[in-house]
């Protein structure tokens, strides 16, 4: 057969029926759907004008009527059309028949047809045959198909080849959007650029620099194109930058088009901005197409309610999903009913899965059973796979058995992953060895976190140190707060009964009575013997000695040995010796030692006045 036209005039005729993907970058059928065009070329096919019939053929394939376009698309093949071979190759595969497909398909890539290049080079991958299907995915994509491009990308892509990259990149500004979505995919997951048309591979630091926003931009134009996946991924990035609203747009898109991730990352959002109802819709939807992380939010919801049995049934199914939260989740819930057996269950279930918070709560559960052997490996796994929590309660496990050294090691890996309580021991435990910079440094990190015990240690730390006051100048405040006074006052405000008493001292000092009174009022009601003893004596200065006794009282009885004194003496001055002298008694019993020496000769007068 004669080579109707060159390879531009076959390209180009609109008789070229694309194979699969995403559609060409070029419409190669031209746009023949008017019916007085099809009668019009039916006639002049019917008369044997080969290239009406391979049109019409083609207009008939793309229409889905394989009966109708076939005797045409034959008769233009026959007549040497190039077009009706590639298309009669496409009417064939789709019927079943790929190794006839591939006949004709070969004929029209010979003749220059990129599109039948490319169905041929995806026929020869299909069977295994990779050098064959790179020869013609190649020769498509020299010519520009964008498809050919893709496929070529990706066969290159999987054998390893370098140069992957640049024939990828080359489909995704084509704009083939699979392909955009998979150079930011690379990008994103921080391989850097892809490899350029060399293949050499190399990144330099700029483009390092802006990959971040490359990928981005990869993913809008594959999110626009229709990616539901990169609509995705695009609506994770802007929301993590805080611009909600059109992350939740493109979580919209995205959901519509049926990613149940992105339905279950819009119901967070709603669920964020206040809109449950509409949260709970999107999560069923993600939940009902096996979204494991929507079913637990769901069973949160429900829990949240009050609704165990409908939370549990979520949790059930989040755990179908192949969700290992689900069976956190449940053990959870059996917790907090006291089901502790259940429980116990489900989170060996979700250890076992490598789940670390259910291995750091099961060795919790053990170690309120007392099973101390049993708790240890569990912590011990959960810490390794980078639980913090796990790694304080094996400082506590350790420092329990009065092993410091292996606590101090637990302790020191929880607080460098910013655990306040961990570094509050660490911060402890370098005060107790004398190394004051490293203490003072774990201190400020566990004060900084919210520690009112790091708080008031930091301040008893940096007052025991801190030098005289220096006169001041003409017009300085004569009280500014020093560091230390706003950490105990720190500590103070989050309820430090002795970081309190301390408040209160200062202010005493500084000759603020009212504000004194504040804070030891506030210790003692709280419990501290110190705060209630120094209220005391405040009052008394102030003449209320009644109010006084009240409090001497209560910090006497709570064994505080000058408080004792101090009522001894009120009442041996009112003249009840026999209350006095067994106040005097107590005092002495509760030292300390010059305590107990006044207490001790004002018990004796007391009682040599009583038996004169």
């Amino acid at each position: 057969m004669d080579v109707m036209g060159d390879k531009a005039t076959l390209f180009d005729s609109g008789r070229f029926v694309q194979t699969s993907g995403e559609g060409p970058a070029r419409d190669e059928m031209g746009d023949m759907a008017d019916a007085a065009d099809e009668v019009r070329l039916a006639l002049a096919a019917r008369n044997g004008d080969a290239e009406a019939a391979s049109v019409l053929g083609a207009m008939l394939l793309r229409r889905g009527d394989l009966e109708g376009a076939e005797p045409h698309l034959r008769a233009a093949t026959a007549a040497g059309d190039r077009a009706a071979a590639n298309n009669l190759g496409v009417l064939l595969h789709q019927r079943g028949y790929p190794d006839e497909a591939a006949g004709w398909w070969r004929i029209a890539a010979v003749a220059g047809s990129a599109a039948a290049g490319h169905a041929l080079g995806r026929y020869h991958r299909e069977r295994g045959d990779e050098p064959a299907a790179e020869y013609w995915l190649r020769q498509s994509a020299e010519q520009g198909h964008v498809l050919g491009i893709y496929a070529l990308a990706d066969l290159l892509e999987h054998r390893g080849d370098a140069t992957a990259g640049h024939w990828m990149r080359l489909a995704a500004e084509r704009g083939h959007r699979e392909a955009a979505y998979r150079v930011a995919r690379a990008l994103d997951r921080g391989t850097g650029r892809l490899d350029d048309e060399h293949g050499t591979g190399r990144r330099d630091a700029a483009a390092d620099d802006d990959t971040a926003e490359e990928a981005e931009q990869w993913y809008r134009q594959a999110a626009a194109r229709g990616h539901r996946r990169a609509a995705l991924h695009l609506g994770a990035i802007l929301e993590q930058r805080g611009e909600l609203k059109e992350a939740g747009r493109w979580y919209l898109t995205a959901a519509k088009d049926g990613e149940p991730r992105a339905a279950c990352a819009l119901g967070f959002l709603l669920r964020d901005a206040g809109d449950t109802e509409s949260a709970a819709v999107w999560w069923l939807r993600a939940a009902q197409e096996g979204d494991g992380n929507a079913a637990n939010a769901l069973g949160a919801l429900h829990a949240e309610r009050g609704e165990t049995q409908t939370a549990e049934r979520w949790y059930r199914a989040a755990l179908d999903a192949g969700d290992d939260n689900g069976a956190y989740n449940l053990a959870l819930l059996c917790a907090e009913q006291g089901r502790t057996a259940q429980a116990e269950q489900w989170y060996r279930r979700a250890a076992y899965a490598g789940h670390r918070e259910a291995a750091n709560a099961l060795a919790i559960l053990l170690l309120q059973v007392g099973d101390t052997s049993g708790a240890e490996p569990w912590f011990s796994k959960a810490a390794e796979a980078g639980s913090v929590d796990a790694a304080f309660n094996l400082g506590i496990l350790y420092a329990g058995r009065g092993e410091e050294a292996m606590a101090l090691r637990w302790y020191e890996r929880a607080a460098a992953a910013g655990h306040t309580e961990a570094a509050l021991q660490v911060g402890m435990a370098r005060l107790r060895e004398g190394d004051e910079r490293a203490a003072e440094r774990h201190l400020r990190c566990a004060a900084g976190g919210g520690s009112a015990e790091a708080a008031y240690r930091l301040a008893t730390l940096l007052d025991a140190r801190r030098p005289p006051r220096p006169a001041h100048e003409l017009g300085e405040s004569a009280h500014e707060k020093t560091e230390c006074e706003e950490w105990y006052e720190r500590a103070a405000q989050q309820g430090h009964r002795r970081a309190q008493v301390r408040v209160g001292m200062l202010a005493s000092a500084r000759g603020d009575v009212v504000e004194a009174a504040r804070w030891y009022r506030a210790a003692a009601e709280a419990g501290s013997r110190n705060g209630a003893f120094n209220l005391g004596l405040l009052l008394a200065r102030e003449g209320s000695e009644p109010e006084a006794v009240v409090w001497w009282t209560r910090a006497a009885d709570d064994g505080h040995g000058r408080a004792a004194l101090r009522l001894a003496l009120v009442y041996a001055r009112r003249g009840e010796l026999a209350e006095g002298q067994r106040w005097a008694a107590r005092a002495a019993e509760l030292g300390p030692a010059e305590v107990t020496e006044r207490a001790g000769r004002l018990r004796d007068a007391l009682r040599e006045e009583l038996s004169a």
